[in-house]
């Protein structure tokens, strides 16, 4: 039920009318609104629910008309995505293979923090020491990608190391994002070590490995397969908007181009 703090009194316009529902209310059953299209809190919510199901549905259609106005790649660009889809399958470890060769980190490992790090925060070291076992190899595997993407080759040195340290931990984060099994509730790192969240989070990554987590779970619903994986890092790569870049302008044309 409505209520009104002035008595019913408040003098209802466009700019007010939002102000007061039980003097909006009557003031629409004055002019003549039958009383049987007044909704009910749950009527209300349907409605809205329904609103918000048939926006959600304009904005797919839309998506998917735009998608199938796209023009055919080049040949040009099919070239691009085959020389990136390549980078990414040299350069990732395990492969398609990473389910039946991942090992699961022990449950006895980081499911509990023992040791406060200098900012606080505590650290279970036997899960942090595996972690930094494989942090190396899998950096190395991002440079390794990076090198092996024509463009990115192209650019000063100074630019591909600001690119480089300024993606490394994203497109290794997307790297195990993709390889989250929602079975065992784990991400597979490096293509070997299947890790479940506490694990991930008491072993130093604190709460990146929730963020970490969520992107694996919104991600496995697209099911991507090794091109559109290895688009995403080279857009990732090749971010204008790394701090000390001196050429912005090329990186951003690069980027677009990836965009494809």
């Amino acid at each position: 039920s409505y209520s009104c703090k002035y008595d019913g009194c408040c003098i209802i316009d466009k700019i007010t009318r939002n102000q007061c529902q039980l003097c909006r209310f009557k003031k629409c059953i004055a002019v003549g609104m039958a009383m049987d299209l007044v909704l009910d809190d749950s009527k209300r919510v349907a409605k809205r629910r329904l609103i918000e199901e048939n926006r959600e549905k304009r904005r797919k259609e839309e998506i998917v008309k735009t998608l199938q106005n796209r023009p055919e790649p080049t040949t040009s660009e099919w070239e691009l995505i085959r020389l990136v889809t390549e980078a990414h399958r040299h350069t990732n470890a395990q492969g398609s293979q990473w389910k039946q060769k991942r090992k699961f980190l022990p449950d006895k490992i980081g499911q509990s923090p023992v040791e406060p790090t200098s900012d606080g925060d505590k650290v279970d070291l036997e899960a942090f020491s595996e972690f930094t076992k494989i942090i190396t190899p899998a950096i190395t595997r991002v440079v390794d990608f990076a090198k092996k993407l024509p463009m990115f080759s192209e650019l000063p040195c100074e630019d591909q190391i600001i690119l480089l340290k300024g993606c490394c931990m994203e497109i290794m984060s997307l790297r195990a994002a993709i390889r989250y099994d929602p079975e065992s509730e784990t991400l597979t790192l490096s293509g070997e070590m299947a890790v479940k969240r506490e694990q991930l989070k008491n072993g130093g990554l604190g709460v990146v490995s929730d963020a970490i987590f969520d992107l694996g779970k919104s991600l496995a619903l697209f099911n991507l397969d090794d091109t559109e994986v290895a688009l995403l890092q080279a857009v990732l790569l090749m971010s204008s908007d790394r701090s000390g870049l001196t050429c912005m302008d090329k990186i951003e044309k690069c980027q677009e181009t990836y965009l494809l």
